[in-house]
Order: structure tokens, then sequence, then C-alpha cells
């Protein structure tokens, strides 16, 4: 890898986290909490832990291979590295993940409930469903075991029990899509609830059309990474 695209990647997943921390997607506005990571060859980029979004620099994310060994960064890399490293060692097709506590997000974390295909632009986006991950402490490997044993449905965002949400992409820029396109879903679904009328999810022909056209885009991104 080039030192060159090192640089350019981590200061897009920089941008990406001030971003999400701004806009409150990791849970507070002035906390440390939530962590993004992208691919690159046989490692990835991942921001590092408890250190202020505001404050970081680019020198400040961790270079890890995939056995979390640290080849560059100042700082101690997110204690949910190994929660990003199952990702990727499951699912060759991402190039980043990104770990929010977003809030309408978090409601359904709380009460552990699945998010059922409701708009077909965001099915086709972050999948048929957005599952529950079983909880297990924050950066245990059971939660990295628990993780990796969820994500071979091959959707593209998920709810973590008691904990937040977990969106992945072919690259940064649609993991981060996929963070907002999952808080207009939840808080939709949310509101939707609230009502006490039956909420209605996309009839099965267009789930089986969805599932069908992402499982094509799947393995069509796998054969071109296979090149």
């Amino acid at each position: 890898m080039s030192a060159k695209k090192v640089d350019v990647l981590k200061k897009e997943v920089l941008a990406c986290s001030r971003w999400l921390s701004a806009h409150g997607y990791f849970g507070t506005l002035q906390g440390t909490g939530g962590n993004v990571s992208v691919r690159i060859d046989d490692a990835m980029i991942i921001t590092p832990t408890t250190h202020s979004y505001e404050a970081m620099t680019p020198d400040d994310l961790c270079l890890l291979d995939f056995d979390l060994h640290r080849r560059t960064g100042s700082l101690p890399p997110s204690v949910e590295a190994a929660m990003h490293v199952s990702v990727y060692r499951k699912r060759p097709e991402i190039g980043a993940v990104v770990h929010t506590h977003q809030v309408f997000a978090s409601i359904f974390a709380l009460i552990n409930r699945p998010i059922p295909a409701l708009f077909d632009e965001v099915a086709f986006k972050l999948g048929e469903v957005v599952d529950i991950i079983p909880y297990a402490l924050s950066g245990s490997s059971e939660l990295a075991a628990n993780v990796a044993g969820k994500v071979e449905n091959q959707a593209h965002a998920y709810i973590i029990q008691n904990h937040g949400a977990l969106l992945l992409g072919a690259d940064l820029a649609e993991a981060w899509l996929n963070a907002e396109l999952l808080e207009k879903v939840c808080q939709s679904y949310y509101y939707a609830l609230t009502t006490g009328d039956k909420v209605g999810a996309l009839p099965d022909t267009i789930q089986n059309v969805i599932r069908e056209i992402r499982y094509y885009l799947r393995e069509e991104k796998i054969k071109e990474l296979a090149k």
C-alpha cells in the first residue's frame, strides 16, 4: 500500500467521523463514542479510542493489520477494532464500517426489534431487514463473534442490542450514507408505531426482487475485487 493512499484515506475517515460526531450520530456531541474504519489491502485504518473527534488529526488514526497489530498511529485503536475486523473477514466486498450510537436506531436496540423492509430505496441499500446483533460487552471478543455470525445475511445495516448500530459499505461514502438512511427508516418506523395502526412492509414480491438484485450486485463486486 502506498503512503499517499493511506494519508488520503485517513483524511476521509476523519472527515466522516467529525461529521457523524457533529450531527449526533455518536450519541453525544462532545463525547468520543462510535468508530469508523476503512479497509486498505490486508489492513484497516480505524479511529483511536477515547479521543475527541474535534481535536483528532489524521496522524492520530491507526493502521492495523487484521491480527490487530498496529503499523502506524500515535494513539491506541478503538476498542471495537476486533468487531470491524470480523466484518472484513466475513465480507470481502465491504470496504468501510461505521459504528454509531444514533438516537432512533438506539431505540430499536433497546426494544430489541428489527426493522422490516419499509421503503424500497432504503431496502436496496440496507437490505430487506435491519436485523439485531445479540448483546455482548463493548470491545469484547464475544461481540466480535456475534457480529461475525450475523453479517453473513449480506445486509449493510444492523442494530446491536442495547448498544447502537453498525453500517457497512463498499466504500466509506456508502457506509456513511447508510448511517443516514438507517436513521431515516428508524425514525419513520418509530413514529408509525406510535400511531397504533398496522405498519405495512413492502410486498413479498418486491422484497424478493430487491434480494435478487442485491445478491447479483454483491457477486459482481466480489468478482471485480478478485481480478
